[in-house]
């Protein structure tokens, strides 16, 4: 899984919503959504499943699906 792709797809995911806003309504903190988005952190599990259903979307599109791996 890499981090990078997964935190460019939960930025692009998010889109005009600001990081106040989702983090208040996924009851978590600004900061961690920022170092989801940066990269630095992977959700656990509890939260990526709050984030899927947040977006309306499947754990699956979300964090693993059409990921580049390095070999």
């Amino acid at each position: 899984m890499d981090k990078k792709e997964i935190g460019t797809r939960l930025a692009a995911l998010r889109g005009d919503i600001s990081r106040e806003t989702l983090a208040k309504d996924l009851g978590i903190s600004v900061s961690a959504i920022q170092m989801y988005e940066t990269g630095e952190r992977v959700p656990r599990d509890e939260i990526k499943i709050k984030i899927a259903k947040y977006f309306n979307r499947s754990v699956q599109s979300i964090f693993f699906e059409n990921i580049n791996h390095e070999t």
